[in-house]
């Protein structure tokens, strides 16, 4: 288990602002296989996850759908054959923030499971 699953989110607010590109890139080299996009210039972390059968994809998918509802925050999520791709970002500082990669670390061990 990663310790960055373990963590507890952070409050975010309007007063925070996005991380660095450096503490971005200190959070992600506690990931595996998460990468970082600029999508519509908001910095995001995102992992494409494989599956066999696409409806362990859904089931995947369900699992991340309700850590996201308990946790009051939303990822992207692309559901394919094969594949789910998951995007985290915080839209309250238009970029990256701390439970974005906590948040991916958690999905790391849902998949594991």
């Amino acid at each position: 288990m990663n310790t960055l699953a373990t963590e507890s989110l952070q409050p975010c607010n309007t007063s925070n602002t996005a991380l660095s590109a450096a503490e971005s890139q200190q959070h992600l080299s506690q990931l595996t296989d998460w990468n970082i996009i600029c999508e519509n210039n908001i910095q995001q972390i995102f992992k494409c996850f494989s599956f066999k059968h696409y409806s362990q994809a859904i089931e995947f998918t369900m699992q991340i759908a309700d850590l996201a509802e308990h946790e009051n925050h939303h990822p992207k999520i692309c559901i394919e054959w094969g594949k789910v791709t998951i995007s985290w970002w915080t839209h309250t500082v238009s970029g990256l923030f701390i439970n974005d990669f906590i948040m991916a670390a958690r999905c790391d061990d849902i998949y594991a499971k």
